[in-house]
């Protein structure tokens, strides 16, 4: 995601969450930190922004900070590319665990992130404002690798 797309991007955040949308310069803000802390993409389809996804990554730990998919655009797995491409930068950044909050009432993409061993751990009541809708918090820690640079040997 590129300044460029901010106004798409934002138009696309009014219509999907109408009740607790981010403002254009929450997201200005959020590009300001890119690539040190910040990794934004967007899905096109047809030459227009259809979706788009966040994430924040510091200190061993990684934020997946927002995912949206245009609702005619929904069903045929732009959500679990969006994910796919977050969670692959959150390995990149050698990502201890990676967390994320969902609305309560948003079952779907509960759904999509428990399908990528997201765990739930915790509910922040009132967290989405000015709704007031709470917030059901998931984690996800990467598989376990072997140590790198050890081998079996054959005896």
């Amino acid at each position: 995601m590129t300044l460029a797309d901010l106004p798409a991007v934002h138009a696309l955040e009014e219509r999907l969450f109408p009740d607790d949308a981010w403002s254009e310069q929450m997201l200005r803000d959020e590009l300001a930190d890119q690539p040190r802390t910040r990794h934004y993409v967007v899905a096109e389809a047809g030459g227009e922004i259809v979706g788009y996804a966040g994430l924040a990554a510091a200190g061993g730990q990684a934020d997946v900070q927002t995912i949206g998919v245009r609702a005619d655009q929904r069903g045929a797995g732009l959500g679990a590319a969006l994910l796919t491409e977050l969670l692959a930068e959150a390995d990149r950044r050698a990502s201890e665990a990676v967390f994320l909050e969902v609305r309560a009432d948003n079952a779907a993409a509960q759904r999509l992130y428990e399908r990528f061993g997201f765990q739930r751990i915790g509910l922040r009541r009132g967290y989405y404002q000015p709704s007031g809708m709470d917030a059901i918090v998931m984690s996800r820690r990467p598989k376990r690798r072997g140590p790198v640079g050890f081998t079996r040997g054959e005896s």
